[in-house]
């Protein structure tokens, strides 16, 4: 015989899914891909289109930065190897970093220009000096994109300029900003630079959160004629972490009012709450035959959720055990099952733990409550 309760939903879990579709359509923009991430636990909480691979333009420069930082996590490279520039990385057309031939640049100094001034150029120079040429340093970002999970992007090239096996999708874009974010705090502050002076021309960081959003801390601007305007941001507010992409806009203007308003409906309709800490009691059960007539039972997890404030609103969980729970019953034991529903997700299930010890009564007493319960009338018993 199975029992259930239905229990007050005070708190809840992580799951890293969409959000259901219809609080999803409610949510219109321009771009013509975007996504919406918590920068907290990479979940995805909205998406445009957001799986296709795209165009990137300048935002898959993020690799290319991915890429150097890697290396010199390893101990491969440090932020103050000098690396020459070559003829062929002077004259690469696009934005430019204005780097100068056979001038000897520290790669911190180049990953500032990769990232605030976008340097078409900058990228070459990282490629030619790591790898020998654009098409090897295509390799390590692909192998890069591997390891860290990115199965809708590849790369021909490091800095974003046409090519159709350059590709990366709007959730890809974002993960990757994730990734570098949580792994390389020490060069966290290269996506934020408002500008930068180089070769004695000042230019200013093209990202408009960067330059216009309470908050923003990066990271990369994008835009080719095939892609569009786009734009990857992050920004924090009162703890809560935001990771934006939307591209396929069709001017800068477009994208600078795009990029803010999208960052605001992040910040604003979507929402951190926890429910349960591991040990909170969820509710109390029956116990036959026991020193104590109830037990309560606690989840061993933290269960907490960023969704939409409608879907938060409507969590409904219920309390489940297959037979009566008969004493002794040992702290810890598990005891039943908390099934949690939330609109447009799957069921989700927690095994429930006793809280505490119970004890079995004496033999008189086990006979008396048998018997209360066996001849309580039927409309008393609930």
């Amino acid at each position: 015989m199975a029992y259930s309760y239905r229990v007050m939903v005070f708190g809840l879990s992580v799951c890293l899914s969409l959000v259901g579709a219809a609080f999803a359509q409610n949510i219109q923009t321009k771009a013509s891909h975007a996504v919406i991430m918590d920068g907290e636990t990479g979940q995805i909480l909205f998406s445009k289109d957001g799986q296709t691979p795209i165009p990137p333009a300048s935002m898959s420069k993020l690799m290319t930065v991915g890429v150097v930082l890697d290396l010199i996590e390893k101990g491969k490279l440090s932020p103050d190897t000098r690396f020459k520039v070559s003829e062929k990385a002077w004259r690469t057309g696009g934005s430019k970093m204005f780097v100068l031939v056979n001038d000897e640049i520290r790669v911190d100094d180049l990953l500032k220009g990769i990232i605030t001034l976008s340097g078409n150029d900058a990228t070459v120079v990282v490629a030619e000096n790591i790898a020998g040429n654009e098409a090897a340093f295509a390799k390590l970002m692909n192998e890069r994109a591997e390891a860290w999970g990115l199965e809708q992007s590849s790369f021909s090239n490091p800095h974003g300029l046409n090519d159709e096996d350059q590709r990366m999708s709007a959730a890809d874009i974002a993960r990757l900003a994730k990734i570098l974010w949580d792994n390389y705090p020490d060069f966290r502050y290269i996506f934020s630079i408002p500008e930068m002076t180089w070769s004695d021309i000042t230019q200013k960081n093209r990202n408009p959160l960067v330059n216009g959003y309470d908050g923003a801390d990066g990271m990369k601007t994008g835009h080719t004629e095939e892609a569009g305007y786009g734009v990857v941001g992050s920004a924090e507010k009162d703890g809560a972490r935001r990771i934006i992409v939307v591209t396929g806009l069709e001017s800068m203007d477009e994208r600078a009012r795009e990029s803010r308003r999208i960052m605001d409906i992040a910040f604003s309709e979507f929402k951190s709450q926890s429910y349960y800490s591991p040990g909170d009691i969820v509710t109390e059960l029956p116990v036959f035959g026991g020193k104590s007539e109830t037990l309560g039972v606690s989840v061993n997890t933290e269960i907490a959720f960023t969704r939409h404030r409608s879907i938060l609103d409507k969590a409904e969980a219920s309390v489940s055990h297959k037979e009566p729970l008969i004493a002794p019953i040992r702290q810890g034991e598990q005891v039943a099952i908390m099934r949690l529903t939330l609109p447009g997700e799957e069921v989700r299930e927690y095994p429930l733990y006793a809280s505490t010890t119970v004890g079995e009564t004496g033999i008189l007493s086990k006979m008396n409550r048998g018997l209360r319960i066996l001849f309580t009338p039927p409309e008393l018993a609930e």
